[in-house]
């Protein structure tokens, strides 16, 4: 693959985490929805940082597929797609957990 900026930040932290590429997925998805929920003050049961970190999961592979095409690398749809899949399943374990269960309430003290 090329040496675009995206690609070039990519390598760096995998050399510089010890992580795999999936595993980063996992661990920048979390950080951006949990991130978001801080900054933002947005709650754990809003949709919101589940579309940030979706929008972000599709523009990253957007971009990676953009690399492909520039150096003639061909496509492979389902490493995108486990890409997606890898960021998405724990934000969207959050969310339905803190919509569908009590875990993520705050107790009030009598």
């Amino acid at each position: 693959m090329n040496d675009s900026i995206f690609q070039a930040a990519k390598l760096w932290l995998v050399d510089h985490t010890g992580l795999a590429k999936d595993a980063l997925h996992v661990h920048i998805a979390l950080a951006l929805f949990l991130g978001s929920c801080l900054l933002l003050r947005w709650p754990l049961r809003s949709w919101k940082p589940w579309l940030l970190v979706l929008a972000a999961a599709i523009a990253g592979e957007a971009w990676d597929i953009w690399d492909s095409l520039e150096s003639g690398y061909p496509l492979v749809p389902a490493a995108n797609w486990q890409d997606v899949w890898n960021a998405m399943v724990w934000p969207s374990a959050i969310l339905l957990l803190a919509r569908t269960t009590k875990l993520f309430q705050t107790r009030t003290s009598r």
